[in-house]
């Protein structure tokens, strides 16, 4: 299983519609943003002296290992972690203990989870981590282990809340619950109920995406 975690790191899910046709990801198309707080973060390791690669993998092996922590538990299932480090294992499960605070306040019941969605009406594919039930709602629940909720977050929620309305799912609210490693990082949660314009930036993303693509 934790074999599993790491190809998915290293491995996106292929996405294609109904007629075989390949659909970038959600998160392939707003890779096309600018990222200027990834270029602050990087030139701040420099300064004080550190690889910048080897800090973002290590950051990024937690937070796979403390989503892989999350989906496991919203599945009811036993995770593997034999083969990552105690000190890895030890912030994820930081992460986790976060996680359970959240859920114990809002009890939610899980309806999707980690579930591939591909909009045939628009031409993109992405995964949804949870819909959940909620007392009477339904809510979209995005789960980060960044340091903050960054921008391109929020269109990439909003085009998750696309794809579950094309497959005819009620969406009441859409919320980000960033979850930090550490207790520096500390612990946040947004909550989304108009998506509209996030939405329309994403779709503009998509186009210069494919115009890059046909002009390559």
């Amino acid at each position: 299983m934790a074999n599993e975690v790491k190809q998915r790191t290293r491995i996106h899910t292929v996405y294609k519609t109904a007629d075989s046709k390949r659909v970038p990801s959600v998160t392939t198309i707003l890779g096309i943003l600018n990222k200027p707080a990834l270029l602050t973060w990087a030139w701040q390791c420099g300064v004080n002296g550190l690889d910048y690669r080897s800090v973002r993998d290590d950051a990024a092996g937690v937070g796979s290992l403390a989503h892989y922590l999350i989906m496991c538990d919203l599945k009811g299932e036993k995770a593997d972690t034999s083969e990552y480090s105690p000190q890895d294992l030890e912030r994820a499960e930081n992460c986790l203990l976060k996680y359970w605070e959240w859920e114990k306040q809002n009890k939610p019941e899980p309806i999707l989870i980690e579930q591939a969605l591909v909009s045939e009406n628009l031409g993109f594919g992405g995964t949804i981590d949870c819909l959940a039930k909620v007392g009477n709602e339904f809510w979209l629940v995005d789960y980060k282990t960044s340091k903050a909720i960054y921008p391109e977050m929020i269109y990439q929620l909003a085009a998750y809340k696309a794809l579950l309305s094309e497959h005819k799912h009620i969406i009441n609210q859409a919320r980000i619950l960033r979850i930090g490693r550490d207790d520096i990082e500390g612990f946040e949660e947004k909550q989304f109920i108009n998506l509209d314009k996030a939405f329309e930036l994403f779709l503009c993303c998509k186009r210069i995406y494919e115009l890059q693509k046909e002009i390559k």
